[in-house]
């Protein structure tokens, strides 16, 4: 049966609707199996205990007119036995048997009548065979006469009760039957509904396939299958957003690559025009080489940065314990070099986490550049790291409040600072890094009127232990860059 269901449900052979269908017939032809054997045996056992009640009723009202005269069997009438369809004979508790003279058919006493006779048991019902091969249902009950101990015997053939027996088994095998193919037909129209939800899932990932639109497909009702289809829409939803972002990082890259590629491509062609004419000023030529080599690293920085917000295959992080005073002087140290007459205000209080000095190194250095880049030539850049959350704000002209809102936008710049060198990308890559570790940052007013970023991380006040567990590891986010 395992075997031949198996073979019905092959995967690769049968369709899930096939598969759903045959799955029902299974189960309701099993439970009609079971149903009917059960209807049967119960059938069967009431009818022989009411065949059994009423063939004990007739033996004893038999036995007390035979007690009365045992050698004559109470005159019991030997054609009124057979028009009643019952046999009669006496056990003796020595095993001696007695019939009626003319009586046909005879019993073959058993065991069981044996015990009455014996008082062994007080009555006795089994199922046997007469002298001619008949199957009769026998009973017996015990018969005194005198000091003498008697079981008075008593059987009916089981011909009509077994054709009805059997009748009951054909009607219940037919019927039950026709109820399977009833409910597998009804099974199959059930498995094609319920599966047309995913079809229509399987046409809409099949239309994604083939023409990359991503476009929702239409829930209807509750369930699995409807949860099924929100989370694919969810899925078409961010894969949209996705695509969408690649169009504008795509288009706002190009962009921003076409003015110094433009100004890189001039200088080039200027440079290539005067090894013919010499037409160039003394020094110009110069000039324009250090131009050239300004535009270079500019471009290098903003390639970089692409490459930096666009991968989304990132390598696995390394976290390890950081003491964020180290990561902070040494992204101080950078600023420094670019902002030589700038003074810095540090104080810093301690704060240790686990994440990756590398890109935390280079976040916190964009914003200390951010203030490098507009504090004025005299300025001071203040940098307080107290609790989990640093400071850096500078005396600039500040940001103004409705700029804040887009300050981690990729490739924002606001129009005071287009005049200014840039990608627009340091802010961004800011926030991702920050939000990678756990943390958050946001932009906002100095008390000298200037610009200030408050990145908070967490982390502790107390050294973490030397080596991470995978389980730190695993709450660490993946971190890019």
């Amino acid at each position: 049966m395992t075997a031949w269901l198996s073979r019905l449900l092959a995967v690769r052979e049968r369709s899930l609707r096939d598969r759903l269908a045959v799955l029902v017939a299974a189960a309701v032809a099993s439970a009609v199996a079971l149903t009917g054997v059960a209807a049967w045996l119960i059938t069967r056992v009431t009818v022989f205990n009411q065949l059994d009640s009423e063939l004990v009723d007739v033996a004893a009202v038999t036995a007390n007119w035979v007690a009365v005269d045992i050698e004559g069997m109470g005159g019991l009438d030997t054609n009124a036995l057979k028009a009643a369809n019952v046999t009669v004979m006496l056990v003796r508790a020595d095993s001696r048997v007695s019939t009626l003279p003319g009586a046909t058919v005879s019993l073959v006493p058993g065991v069981e009548e044996l015990s009455v006779a014996r008082r062994q048991q007080g009555s006795s019902a089994r199922t046997g065979a007469a002298s001619n091969g008949e199957p009769y249902r026998i009973v017996a009950v015990p018969l005194k006469a005198g000091t003498e101990r008697y079981a008075l015997v008593l059987g009916r053939p089981l011909q009509a009760t077994n054709n009805i027996l059997a009748t009951l088994a054909w009607s219940l095998a037919i019927f039950g039957f026709l109820g399977v193919g009833v409910s597998s037909a009804i099974g199959f129209v059930i498995a094609r509904a319920a599966i047309r939800p995913m079809r229509r899932l399987t046409e809409a990932v099949t239309h994604v396939t083939d023409t990359n639109e991503l476009d929702p497909i239409v829930i209807e009702g509750t369930g699995e299958l409807a949860d099924l289809g929100r989370s694919f829409n969810t899925m078409l939803s961010s894969l949209q957003s996705s695509r969408e972002r690649q169009h504008r990082l795509i288009a706002d890259a190009g962009h921003e690559l076409r003015t110094p590629l433009t100004s890189l491509r001039t200088n080039v062609e200027l440079l290539v025009a005067d090894e013919r004419s010499r037409m160039l000023p003394e020094g110009a030529r110069t000039d324009i080489l250090r131009d050239i080599a300004a535009q270079l690293g500019e471009f290098t920085t903003l390639v970089g940065d692409l490459v930096h917000l666009s991968r989304e295959d990132v390598v696995e992080p390394h976290p390890e314990p950081i003491d964020l005073r180290d990561v902070v002087h040494s992204a101080i140290a950078r600023a420094k070099r670019r902002g030589p007459s700038l003074a810095f205000d540090v104080e810093l209080h301690p704060l240790y986490l686990i994440g990756e000095p590398d890109s935390l190194e280079r976040a916190i250095t964009n914003l200390l550049d951010n203030a490098v880049k507009f504090s004025p030539p005299d300025g001071t850049v203040h940098v307080l790291l107290e609790g989990d959350r640093l400071r850096i704000s500078d005396q600039g002209p500040g940001i103004p409040d409705d700029e804040l809102p887009h300050v981690f936008d990729r490739f924002w710049r606001s129009p005071s600072a287009r005049n200014t060198p840039g990608s627009g990308l340091g802010l961004s890559i800011v926030a991702q890094t920050i939000k990678a570790h756990g943390g958050w940052v946001k932009a906002g007013h100095s008390a000298e009127g200037g610009a200030e970023f408050i990145v908070r991380l967490p982390g502790s006040a107390t050294p973490p232990e030397d080596e991470i567990d995978d389980e730190a590891t695993a709450l660490l986010p993946k971190i890019t860059g």
